[in-house]
């Protein structure tokens, strides 16, 4: 009988896979204020438009990041549940949760590409 293996190993390896960019962490970041389209997130990361659309396609296809097309733009925003409030050490902290872990993200980290991630740790549960 095969072992089942909770943490989903292949899925997780993906999911840290498009986060391991600082440009997509810091996208992440960004778009924990709300919904935003290319133009204002290319803007924030210094970037060409075409960087940016790239760093988003990735995070879309990995199921962190959503867009709807709005007239001329498609506004990108989190999934649902891919970002919570989290207590911490008698602090608060956004995490973001993909599941198989979740990344600790201090809430008042300034939104910029060194910004740095807190800690890692397993999700509840697990």
């Amino acid at each position: 009988m095969p072992d089942r293996d909770s943490l989903h190993p292949e899925q997780c390896a993906k999911l840290l896979a498009a986060l391991a960019t600082p440009e997509r962490l810091k996208i992440v970041r960004f778009l924990s204020t709300g919904p935003h389209h290319v133009t204002d997130i290319a803007a924030m990361l210094s970037l060409p438009a075409v960087n940016v659309s790239h760093h988003l396609k990735v995070l879309e296809v990995s199921g962190l990041v959503e867009g709807e097309k709005r007239g001329r733009f498609v506004w990108y925003a989190l999934r649902p549940g891919v970002l919570e409030r989290t207590p911490v050490e008698g602090d608060a902290a956004d995490a973001i949760n993909l599941g198989c872990c979740k990344i600790l993200v201090p809430l008042d980290a300034p939104v910029s590409v060194s910004a740095p991630v807190k800690r890692l740790r397993p999700a509840a549960g697990d």
